[in-house]
């Protein structure tokens, strides 16, 4: 990752917009700029950023993970114990602050920092603007080492997707079948990525109530014969992700679950072959859309047609009907339009594609018709 490029690019928002320093809070937001994520943030972590150094503001139990780990310029850290002459986390903020001149501009992520520290800069007399727009806008395109990163989460992801629904069949659960493809990816990980850090999210509801939850845990329920299951995986290799879902069926499924399936399918193709730079986010959503409104379950297409994807989970630009941004090469994208029919089941696919200059590289792979994914 280049930190010092992405520092430069922040301080000169800064500096054009007449802001001293910025504080910001959101995890993700922190490890795009300074290559440092925690695994629980119970105990707040600041970075702040000025046009002279970037400044860490990290608990004692973070300290050496830190000073290892955050491409920074200074550390300063509050601590727990009573041995320690700074236990307070606001004195040292304001300590940091106080660099700055009376009134001065401070920048904070409005979306994601905590109102008490929104009034607690105010009451300093700093005025206050957001920056946590363009800290996203930053985030939209990514870089080739970026997507390199993610285009090996995507093999793993694929190899997790393919071993899983391998497991699948009558009488295993879902969470036998998440083990299954988690260990693979463990394997696999270990013997080719020294040092590397993995993070895996997974779900499998299946059944006629389940898969139509599109965010549900999966359980110890089992499966029986003539049920959908949506398996879904993400895989963050290094913090960079990439997502597979499939619909499967365990046995044959019935003419309803057929015909949903294969407007959810023809849905998702449609759009993964239109997504390009050049086109707005607004009309990909619209394409996968009147494939699914043309069968007359559009009511039941409850969701976006995709997102963005990278350091976080699910992040902007999402692919929704309302946003007219015009998608640009280096953009990354889960494309998985989805149809939910209460008393027959969910169905959905979703694939990672890079935005190329010429259209979409497709990161994930796993066969997507009907007949490959009936499991006898």
């Amino acid at each position: 990752m280049d930190i010092k490029k992405r520092i430069v690019r922040f301080r000169n928002y800064l500096e054009e917009n007449g802001l001293s320093a910025a504080v910001v809070m959101l995890p993700d937001h922190q490890y795009y700029l300074t290559g440092f994520k925690a695994l629980i943030y119970s105990r707040p972590i600041y970075l702040v950023v000025d046009a002279n150094k970037s400044t860490l503001i990290v608990p004692g139990l973070e300290e050496l993970h830190a000073i290892h780990e955050a491409e920074v310029d200074h550390i300063e850290v509050y601590y727990e114990h009573p041995e320690e002459v700074k236990t307070d986390q606001m004195t040292v903020v304001r300590e940091v602050l106080a660099q700055h001149s009376e009134h001065a501009g401070i920048g904070l992520d409005l979306g994601s920092a905590p109102a008490s520290l929104y009034h607690f800069i105010k009451n300093l007399e700093f005025s206050i603007s957001d920056v946590g727009e363009e800290l996203v806008r930053m985030r939209y395109i990514k870089d080739e080492d970026e997507i390199n990163m993610m285009k090996k989460a995507g093999e793993l992801v694929n190899l997790g997707v393919k071993t899983s629904i391998e497991a699948c069949m009558e009488g295993t659960s879902e969470l036998e079948i998440d083990s299954k493809g988690n260990l693979a990816i463990y394997t696999k990980a270990s013997s080719e990525y020294q040092g590397a850090t993995l993070d895996l999210i997974v779900m499998s509801p299946s059944g006629k109530v389940l898969t139509t939850l599109p965010h549900v845990f999966s359980n110890t329920r089992r499966f029986d014969w003539g049920d959908a299951v949506i398996h879904s995986r993400q895989v963050a290799l290094n913090g960079y992700r990439a997502e597979l879902e499939r619909t499967i069926f365990v046995g044959e499924p019935d003419d309803d679950q057929k015909k949903i399936f294969e407007v959810a399918t023809e849905a998702q193709l449609r759009a993964l072959d239109f997504i390009r730079p050049g086109v707005t986010a607004a009309e990909v959503d619209k394409v996968a859309r009147k494939v699914i409104e043309d069968s007359d379950l559009g009511q039941y297409a409850v969701h976006r047609t995709g997102h963005g994807l990278g350091i976080s989970a699910h992040e902007e630009p999402y692919v929704r009907f309302d946003n007219d941004l015009v998608l640009e090469e280096g953009m990354v994208f889960c494309v998985e339009p989805g149809i939910y029919v209460p008393g027959i089941g969910g169905f959905r696919h979703s694939d990672t594609v890079v935005l190329r200059k010429n259209g979409a590289e497709l990161i994930t792979e796993y066969p997507k018709t009907l007949n490959q994914l009936i499991l006898q």
